[in-house]
């Protein structure tokens, strides 16, 4: 665009620049155009119509899918669009259920905050009746068909900036609506639980599963010990949601208030983000120096792994074995706090504070418990305890710093980095370098891994050799990478992957970012606590070191860190295959039993006959009538030994072997099988 073109708007004569329509370049003079469907990172939908200006000798127009012109007169207000735009939030009111004191969704509701703006007092529309059930199945979020208008942006971010593709538009007219594949339940879609969908819907029908009360239960329940563990990237969101600005850490004053609520000790989730690099980057040393499985991915983002198991399980061999940090803290916790704080195992009560929905369904993976209870018993959003701060009358921004507690609240600043994307990058090559070269590490900035760019690349010495180096943030830009690396277009040695776009900073259960201008405080806020850490590097957290001595081994790669600290993966890709109902009907409320059947493996007679099994054991107790089994056939080549088995929001491999249906029954892994099935029937009686 000509530097010199120009039009006005309201009168006013405004420059035109690179915008790509009327809507940027009326909210770049000031003017918080109204609009539902309109995000920058998006492709232009148009659909909510409240966008509309009044183009001189045109008429009137959606500013969102119209380009500025040299010469062109516009206006943003006037009687008419005034009233348009108020009919069509009452029109979106009226079919929208309105039970907003009881929304998650409340206080940050663009459709509550668009009636307050237009003065919408009363909405003159009968409000139609529906009652679409509640889609509860996914332990990362929750689906309420009854609050969605219909805007697309839950649509568009997971097709679009994701790649997925997990929920789109079904029907035409009055009957259309937002669904998964086939009306089927968020759990049993390719859904990898990322969240991004409830970052970008206005009005609540998409919103982290919620797990407050329960941990409320926990804290006033005398007989239980809590404690909590804060992830790096909450202390630089939180405070938007208490008036203060994106990118401040307020980890602080966020410890005085879990402490004031009744939270035992306070942990900091970079101690074991320290740990995480300890781990990672020992075993990719090992994996550079065998040249085995490589490149070497991350693994400390959930999403991202979910994606690789359903979409790349041939990648999986090159995945970080490593826990994330979470889970390390969930197993560090189990451990150590019993004897520490002097409590009954069965009396601890373990929970993080994440920016990051798919971190509740990580918690919940059979492989991450033991007895039968979880590592991490319950994971809150950033949003979630919020909204338990300020239930208490808590005034976040009045209140004192207080300490995390030691030894689990010591980190560096390579450990604070790890919520922003290249973060885990920068600080596994503060490790490996200074590792490799046996000599203290002086320049700790990586700046190439560093910023927004979709693909960051570089080139590092690390020692005589040059490490390839590749950071990416948002599946949908994994994909391409991951189709370069297969098709020999790309080669790298060591890659970070984040699921959210930003990192863990945007994660699905921050506060909502408005604009780009928050994403970015948030980022520069670790990286200058990083700067404010008396130490930046993981491997000189002494108190990591000590941890080692104490629990695992000595050091980091030993067998018993391998045991506690380090993880196994598994294809999912075949659960969404082809699949034939064995017994039952669909319907809701029902326990969906997927069993994967390898039609070109010599394991499909092992397959079958736990399926026969399951079906027998289904018909003998009369439960046919609460359960769907399918068998999911899968044409490649089984990978691992185990059978796989989808109970409801659980998916386990079994290592059965039989091929009787009799000799299945009497296994003691089909008894554990079992085990699983007895929990979500009764979860669901």
């Amino acid at each position: 665009m000509n530097n010199s073109a120009t039009m006005k708007i309201n009168g006013c004569k405004v420059a035109i620049g690179n915008e790509r329509n009327l809507l940027e370049l009326i909210r770049k003079i000031g003017i918080d155009m109204p609009t539902f469907c309109y995000h920058s990172e998006l492709s232009i939908y148009g659909a909510c119509r409240l966008c509309l200006v009044e183009v001189v000798g045109k008429g009137i127009m959606a500013a969102c899918s119209t380009k500025p012109e040299a010469g062109m007169e516009i206006y943003t207000d006037s009687k008419d669009l005034r009233m348009m735009r108020k009919i069509n939030v009452e029109l979106l009111l009226a079919n929208h259920k309105r039970e907003c004191p009881s929304c998650s969704r409340s206080s940050s509701c663009t459709l509550q905050d668009l009636a307050r703006r237009l003065s919408v007092t009363e909405v003159r529309y009968k409000q139609p009746k529906k009652d679409a059930p509640l889609d509860f199945s996914s332990p990362s979020l929750v689906r309420d068909p009854n609050k969605c208008v219909l805007c697309g942006d839950c649509v568009r971010v997971c097709s679009e900036v994701q790649g997925i593709g997990a929920i789109d538009f079904a029907a035409r007219g009055a009957n259309a609506r937002v669904v998964p594949a086939f009306d089927k339940d968020l759990n049993e879609v390719e859904c990898v639980n990322c969240g991004q969908c409830a970052a970008v819907c206005p009005t609540g029908a998409i919103t982290p599963h919620q797990q407050r009360e329960e941990v409320w239960d926990a804290l006033h329940d005398k007989s239980k010990t809590v404690v909590v563990s804060i992830a790096p990237a909450v202390r630089v969101a939180l405070g938007e949601a208490f008036g203060i600005k994106a990118g401040e850490n307020v980890a602080g004053k966020l410890v005085t208030a879990l402490r004031l609520m009744g939270f035992e000790e306070v942990y900091d989730t970079s101690f074991t983000a320290d740990m995480t690099i300890f781990e990672e980057a020992t075993e990719f040393l090992e994996r550079l120096e065998k040249k085995q499985s490589m490149p070497m991915f991350t693994s400390c983002c959930p999403g991202w792994v979910k994606f690789a198991e359903i979409y790349y399980p041939d990648m999986l061999p090159h995945l970080s074995s490593t826990r994330s940090p979470q889970q390390i803290f969930g197993s560090i916790a189990r451990d150590t706090l019993p004897q520490k704080l002097n409590v009954d195992p069965k009396d601890l009560v373990v929970v993080s504070i994440m920016p990051c929905t798919a971190k509740k369904y990580e918690a919940q993976l059979p492989k991450f418990s033991r007895d039968g209870r979880p590592d991490i018993d319950y994971v809150l959003t950033t949003t979630e305890i919020a909204q338990m701060i300020s239930s208490m009358g808590i005034r976040l921004e009045e209140l004192p710093n207080s300490a995390f507690d030691m030894p689990y609240g010591f980190a560096t600043g390579g450990g604070v980095i790890f919520g922003a994307t290249g973060g885990v990058m920068e600080a596994a090559l503060r490790f490996a370098k200074e590792k490799v070269e046996n000599k203290p590490l002086t320049d700790i900035d990586f700046q190439d891994v560093r910023g927004t760019a979709p693909r960051k690349e570089a080139e590092v010495e690390v020692g005589d050799a040059k490490l390839r180096v590749a950071v990416v943030h948002g599946l949908g830009n994994a994909r391409k990478l991951l189709d370069d690396i297969i098709a020999g277009r790309s080669q790298y040695d060591f890659v970070e992957v984040m699921a959210c776009p930003g990192g863990c900073v945007c994660g699905g259960g921050q506060p909502i970012a408005h604009d780009s201008s928050d994403r970015l405080a948030r980022a520069a806020g670790l990286y200058n606590a990083d700067k404010m850490q008396q130490l930046q590097k993981p491997q000189d957290n002494h108190l990591v070191v000590e941890c080692y001595k104490e629990y695992f081994g000595g050091h980091p790669g030993s067998h018993e860190a391998h045991e506690e600290l380090h993880t196994r993966y598994q294809g999912r890709g075949q659960i969404f295959d082809a699949q034939e109902i064995v017994l039952g009907n669909p319907g809701k409320g029902k326990v969906n039993i997927v069993v994967t059947v390898h039609t070109r493996s010599f394991r499909s007679e092992h397959e079958e006959a736990v399926l026969a099994a399951i079906v027998d054991y289904i018909k003998k107790n009369d439960l046919r009538d609460r359960v769907v089994i399918s068998a999911a056939f899968d044409p490649r080549e089984a990978s691992d030994k185990g059978v796989l088995v989808m109970i409801g929001s659980t998916t386990c491999e079994y290592n059965l072997t039989e091929t009787d249906c009799e000799k299945v029954q009497g296994h003691a892994e089909f008894k554990r099988l079992l085990t699983v099935l007895d929990r979500e029937l009764g979860v669901r009686a």
